[in-house]
């Protein structure tokens, strides 16, 4: 097992696999599993500094497509979570959530919180689209953010 798992990695560590690994490490970040793609967005970059704004794509793109599949998880346990709708303050984030709508998908890029979100988002029936168009917004912003800062910090 150990020896197919470094196979995969050697070969997902090949400069060409560079965008797929990042979109990976992306979708897989935005679900809940404890993983971020942000160190392999930096480091891609730091290795070709000319796909900035392809290497932001591939992420945002990734991430939220990850966001996608949260709120569509979300969405088909909306019969599960009902037993647990009773505490007040699972009744006072729902209702803050319902009065923003999609528009509190921009929050998804948080840590934590964010990707949680997008699931509750889908639990709550808010509109798909719009809920993915505001994910994509915020997680790009995040990519722009987080990458400019690190190219800044850590320059050579």
């Amino acid at each position: 097992m150990q020896a197919w798992l470094d196979a995969l990695l050697a070969l997902l560590a090949l400069p060409q696999y560079g965008l797929s690994t990042l979109f990976i490490a992306a979708f897989v970040s935005a679900t809940l599993l404890p993983v971020g793609s942000e160190p392999i967005l930096f480091g891609l970059l730091k290795l070709n500094p000319e796909m900035f704004w392809q290497a932001i794509a591939v992420a945002t793109v990734g991430n939220t497509l990850g966001g996608a599949v949260d709120w569509w998880m979300g969405y088909g346990a909306h019969k599960v979570a009902d037993k647990y709708s009773h505490s007040k303050h699972h009744l006072r984030v729902l209702g803050w959530l319902e009065r923003l709508g999609p528009k509190a998908c921009l929050l998804s890029w948080l840590p934590i919180v964010g990707d949680p979100l997008c699931a509750v988002a889908g639990w709550l029936k808010l509109p798909f689209w719009p809920c993915v168009g505001y994910m994509a917004i915020g997680k790009f912003l995040r990519y722009v953010t987080m990458t400019y800062a690190l190219l800044y910090v850590f320059p050579s």
